[in-house]
């Protein structure tokens, strides 16, 4: 393992043998002490609770956050142990290194920042940092993590964060930029921008679409970073983040199909149709102009024809029309032909059908990953070989347009959205009511407090960080306090479980009919 000054960063951050507080560690490896502490973290274990997709409700059929993580780490450091041992060793080693606890420990931790409702509460809760809150930096969930580990968390030995190494820091950062202002230049200004690092076509001037910290934590973002200084690019992921991003896309792809399989959303019929189509008139819709094309989009083969256009406009450097078709026509059979050409009915025979595609797929895909000395801007240094790549891209197609896309989907959400606003807006209201503040939860009273001095902190030392959603500077007590109730407001709902959300609303709405309820501790 090689992480330059892994050791001397560490040492600034944590001491491993002085513990505070009678914290013990029961792991001699720093890297795996890093990976236990995630793991007994109460963020951690509220993922159970989280959606992935569409809540679970208890059936125990759906992933939720917690079980994609683990099978996230599952995939990761079977990557990691892969490279290490293999030929790419001395490579990834120069470009920083690759220790499979530390792969581990980041995808464990990749998912803790995730709101209520999954990317739905992302969303929503990013439009309302920003709109309501003006905090330039809004919410996201890849940054939410990096704060969780280094700041809201109380369980490391500071009690400020987890105390993690440099190493595991630096590889939860899936997108090593700010939103706005760091690394500069920043990405977004590269000609072909870092994925995730471009502004989002529907919302112009609000910065990248995707980030991995907000400015308040930006010290620990840059402390970070540091040990890999003159090995990678300042928009580049470690190698270890790059394995952790590469083991959350194959887990996404395969695992998320599965469960509407299981759950029977997923339907033989539309998809063996869209796939089946493109394959025999493959030529016959490369013809087609794009507004006829989008016209037609409801016939099959058109989706699967607009997705092949846009990966030649947005991965030129990997797109392949011959293993684009052959990725299709291994789709066709062993999704369409295979899992899906029976019902699943709970059955042993069902049952292992299930498992074996899920195992299949996933050894394929970890057999196609690779660590490359320069990748494109698009890529990371451990990516997939072009055949798997393209299978990637079709499974998470078949994902979005027959499950992501249908309307009664559409109709659970929005009703999801509806509550975390008003679950923002009631806690809103209740920090401002000087009459009932000393009855705040006390978590949320932390929160402000902690935000408070955060924000306080900037406007004296980096007050060109502070600025609002309109990009206008940040000045006056008044303003500084207004922006940190908003973070601590979003920090609290984020720290929710689904349950917890829908619980704490009924209380605020006075729809409950109990003051106590063990779903949720104030």
């Amino acid at each position: 393992m090689d992480h330059g000054t892994e050791t001397d960063l560490r040492a600034a951050r944590r001491d491993p043998v002085a513990n505070a507080g009678g914290f013990t560690d029961l792991a001699s490896s720093p890297f795996r002490i890093d990976r236990d502490r995630i793991a007994a973290s109460p963020f951690f274990a509220r993922l159970g609770g989280v959606t992935q997709v569409v809540s679970a409700g208890g059936a125990g059929l759906l992933h939720n956050r917690l079980t994609h993580s683990l099978k996230v780490a599952q995939v990761a450091r079977a990557i990691a142990e892969r490279i290490t041992t293999g030929p790419e060793a001395d490579l990834a080693a120069k470009l920083g290194g690759c220790d499979p606890d530390v792969a581990e420990a980041a995808a464990l931790a990749h998912d803790l920042g995730h709101p209520p409702f999954g990317h739905l509460g992302e969303q929503t809760l990013d439009r309302i940092a920003r709109h309501r809150f003006g905090l330039a930096d809004g919410f996201e969930g890849n940054a939410q993590s990096f704060r969780i580990i280094t700041t809201t968390d109380v369980r490391g030995p500071s009690a400020i964060g987890l105390d993690l190494t440099t190493a595991v820091r630096a590889a939860v950062l899936k997108y090593p930029w700010l939103r706005l202002h760091h690394p500069a230049p920043h990405p977004s200004e590269m000609t072909v921008p870092p994925r995730g690092a471009a502004e989002p076509d529907d919302h112009p001037g609000t910065g990248a679409a995707k980030f991995s910290a907000y400015a308040t934590e930006l010290d620990d973002f840059e402390q970070a970073r540091a040990a890999f200084t003159g090995r990678i690019e300042s928009w580049q992921q470690t190698v270890e983040a790059s394995v952790m991003d590469t083991a959350d896309d194959i887990a996404y792809a395969i695992h998320d199909l599965q469960d509407f399989h299981r759950i029977g959303v997923l339907q033989h019929a539309p998809v063996a149709a869209e796939l089946g189509e493109w394959l025999l008139h493959a030529e016959e819709l490369a013809g087609l102009d794009d507004d006829t094309l989008y016209a037609e989009l409801r016939r099959p083969g058109r989706s699967l024809e607009r997705l092949r256009r846009r990966m030649h406009a947005k991965d030129a450097w990997i797109v392949d029309d011959d293993a684009f078709a052959a990725a299709v026509a291994r789709v066709r059979a062993e999704l369409v032909d295979g899992l899906l050409a029976g019902a699943f009915d709970g059955s042993t025979e069902a049952e292992q059908a299930t498992a074996a595609f899920s195992a299949n797929w996933t050894a394929r895909l970890v057999d196609g990953v690779f660590v490359v000395a320069s990748p494109s801007t698009r890529a990371g240094h451990v990516t997939l070989a072009t055949a798997q790549w393209h299978e990637v891209q079709v499974l998470k197609f078949v994902h979005r347009r027959f499950v992501l896309l249908r309307p009664d989907l559409a109709l659970h959400q929005r009703g999801q959205a509806g509550v975390v606003a008003n679950l923002v807006d009631a806690l809103d209201a209740w920090l401002l009511d000087r009459d009932e503040v000393s009855r705040l939860p006390r978590r949320l009273h932390d929160l402000v407090e902690l935000a408070r001095a955060e924000y306080t902190g900037l406007a004296r030392t980096a007050p060109e960080l502070l600025v609002g959603a309109t990009g206008e500077p940040v000045t006056g007590a008044d303003a500084v306090r207004n922006l940190a109730r908003g973070r601590a407001v979003v920090d609290f709902v984020a720290s929710l479980t689904d349950k917890q959300a829908v619980t704490l609303l009924d209380a605020l709405s006075g729809r409950s009919a109990q003051p106590w309820s063990d779903s949720f501790v104030l």
